[in-house]
């Protein structure tokens, strides 16, 4: 997939109309007792409505015209039962319906959520966070409508064309075939308008998808746009993209809203007939008044379904446009899964080896080249390198976040492809430069770690990693909400939290990449008991630039180019003057010179 930024369209998979009916219309079948239930009141409300005409009918051609007052009473009291108990049922429909398309929706949306938290690293590396949310809020949301419609609308609205269809041609096959001339004059028209509608939605999704998007990252990084005072740029590149979103918008609605003029002219036209036809009938007394006041009425009832039917169809191109988006989502598959063969992992005990791995992302660049290492149960790596070495990729393939494309990695002998992903990567820890918390308590962002965790054993893991003190300093303590991504606290405190969470977890393999790199040397002093407690009893592998950092590790492996140069002690490397000893002198020349 190619790589999709902010401002780019997508550009997505086509989807048949069949095939979107049919995936869609699938979520129906847990709910066929009650939509069965549902057009049954339907079919009343219909049967009731193509009766009125009927019995109004016979009331001016036989109990009016005969003085028949009991007779004209019957068919009133009949017709206001029949109505009431119909206007009862219209609502029972309309109540039901709508909790059948709050379930599906709630379906859609969590089918949708869970298969996307399954997508590998890739899928995420490729596309920006605020077009997947389209996807999953604003997509899911057009299709109310269409589940609403489908069943209190379309399929009642269909039945009752073809009902009244039969009673127009009963009653006389003159005045039906006036009054449906123009059917396939307006069908053709749709047809030939949906094919160019469906292409104007479809931009127009794609361009709120982008919009989405670009909103999404401005707001995320709107420090960054005040600190560079940027505000101007950004607000006329957010115009821009609301007028590419409205302009898409109203080309879409322009060639939508020819369906009604077109639905309207045809009942006008045929109503015209229909009195032209019907007063020449009555001039040669071959109809009777009410047959044409009833004829009159039934045309109304003919072709105001057809205008709820394009409506719907209406509906249904708009809808369309966003479940393509939705199902090019679910059809996307995981590179990362289990093999059909895969075991549960037993608990690990911690030896990691790396046979000849190669690895390589799409765009054909080698990141790992036949790299060959064997690590000891409990052993604390060191992984140090030039930015861009491989460094990250290792631990990457230790997690089974990708795939090698050649040799094997290897946990306590066993191939990580052939054991359950989650049973691998649930005894792992992984501390990130980037420490994410989530908007709830810093009580609950540690127990994340271990979701059963008692709060005894929270606030040991926060004492155990320095966290406790500045944490009881806080307003509320353990309780102290803290704002999306932890913004409220500083970076130090942020990752005292991270390393608490991963405590609790207890792993039997923790990977720290860059976790005390933004961390201030008072701050990283407080937490060096912690780390080590941390790296107790437990493989360890530490990705770090500042090499003070990393001198008691018990071994240091140098990446550079995809491959391992060096490894060794601290003391070991410094001996060989190699790429290690250059690294450490550099950053300790800097750092003298800095200071």
């Amino acid at each position: 997939m190619a790589r999709n930024t902010v401002k780019q369209d997508e550009d997505l998979r086509k989807f048949s109309n069949s095939e979107i009916l049919k995936r869609l219309f699938s979520y129906l079948k847990s709910y066929k007792l009650k939509v069965f239930v549902i057009l049954l009141l339907l079919i009343f409300v219909m049967v009731v409505n193509i009766i009125n005409p009927y019995l109004l009918k016979v009331a001016i051609d036989q109990n009016i015209k005969n003085n028949d007052l009991k007779g004209l009473f019957i068919i009133g009291a009949a017709m206001v039962i029949m109505n009431f108990l119909s206007m009862l049922a219209s609502s029972v429909r309309i109540i039901k319906m709508a909790s059948i398309t709050n379930d599906i929706l709630l379906k859609i949306r969590h089918d949708l959520y869970t298969h996307i938290q399954k997508l590998s690293f890739s899928f995420f590396d490729n596309r920006p966070v605020g077009k997947i949310l389209a996807r999953v809020i604003g997509d899911v949301n057009s299709l109310q409508d269409l589940f609403n419609n489908a069943v209190t609308n379309f399929i009642p609205q269909l039945l009752t064309i073809i009902c009244v269809g039969i009673m127009m041609f009963y009653l006389n096959v003159k005045l039906a075939l006036a009054s449906i001339i123009l059917l396939p004059v307006l069908a053709l028209s749709m047809f030939s308008i949906e094919t160019f509608s469906r292409r104007r939605w479809q931009n127009y999704r794609r361009k709120r998808s982008t919009f989405n998007a670009f909103t999404h990252e401005d707001f995320s990084g709107m420090k960054v746009v005040q600190a560079f005072a940027n505000e101007n740029k950004t607000s006329n590149t957010f115009l821009n993209l609301v007028k590419d979103m409205m302009g898409e918008f109203i080309r879409a609605v322009r060639l939508n809203d020819l369906f009604w003029p077109l639905v309207d002219t045809s009942w006008g036209l045929g109503m015209a007939l229909v009195y032209w036809f019907g007063a020449k009938l009555i001039g040669s007394n071959d109809i009777t008044i009410g047959t044409i006041i009833a004829f009159t009425m039934y045309i109304g009832m003919f072709w105001r379904p057809i205008l709820e039917i394009s409506n719907f169809y209406n509906n249904m191109i708009m809808s369309f446009a966003a479940a393509e988006r939705i199902f090019e989502i679910m059809d996307v598959k995981p590179d990362i899964i289990d093999i059909n063969c895969a075991v549960k992992m037993p608990k690990i005990k911690g030896q990691v080896e790396f046979k000849n791995v190669t690895f390589g992302y799409e765009d054909g660049t080698v990141v790992l080249d036949n790299v060959s290492f064997k690590i000891n149960p409990g052993e604390t790596i060191a992984l140090v390198g030039p930015t861009g070495a491989g460094k990250t990729t290792i631990v990457n393939l230790i997690s089974r976040f990708y795939d090698s494309q050649g040799g094997e990695v290897l946990i306590d002998g066993r191939n990580v492809k052939n054991v359950e992903l989650e049973s691998l990567r649930s005894q792992m820890g992984i501390m990130l430069q980037d420490t994410f918390l989530f908007s709830t308590t810093i009580k609950e962002n540690i127990r994340y770690g271990k979701l059963d965790a008692t709060d005894e054993e929270v606030i040991a893991a926060a004492k155990a990693v320095s966290a406790h003190e500045f944490i009881m300093g806080l307003e509320n303590g353990y309780d102290t909400e803290v704002n999306e991504r932890g913004s409220r606290l500083s970076v130090g405190q942020r990752q005292l939290i991270s390393f608490a969470r991963a405590l609790l977890a207890n792993p039997r393999i923790l990977i720290l990449d860059e976790a005390t790199s933004n961390i201030d040397t008072q701050t990283e002093k407080l937490v060096q008991r912690g780390i080590q407690k941390l790296l107790h009893g437990r493989t360890s592998f530490v990705i770090a630039h500042r090499l003070s950092t990393i001198r008691d590790c018990d071994r240091i492996m140098v990446v550079n180019d995809g491959t391992i140069v060096e490894a060794g002690t601290h003391d070991e490397l410094m001996n060989s003057k190699g790429l290690y000893h250059s690294l450490y002198m550099s950053q300790y020349k800097f750092l003298s010179e800095g200071a």
